[in-house]
């Protein structure tokens, strides 16, 4: 590799604001913010307004509306017999 091009790859502490969960993973992602975690050392924080943690596909509280009175209305709308 190529000395000075490549960004600066460290471990990163990812907090979901909304499901109230952190994480430690390696980003390259720059922030100014900081936190100490329980293990007692200091890493960079990215603030998250959702993530697999809170966001409703992931975590089965999504809402599913179903159109079947509409269907059975174009159901019968193609294939009604036609007068003669």
């Amino acid at each position: 590799m190529q000395t000075g091009i490549h960004p600066e790859y460290r471990e990163v502490v990812f907090h979901d604001t909304a499901a109230n969960v952190k994480w430690i993973t390696r980003s390259t992602l720059s922030t100014n913010r900081k936190i100490t975690m329980d293990d007692g050392k200091e890493y960079p924080l990215v603030i998250l307004e959702i993530s697999s943690a809170s966001h409703p596909f992931y975590t089965g509280k999504q809402q599913r509306i179903l159109d079947t009175a509409g269907r059975v209305e174009r159901f019968n709308k193609k294939y009604a017999k036609k007068a003669a």
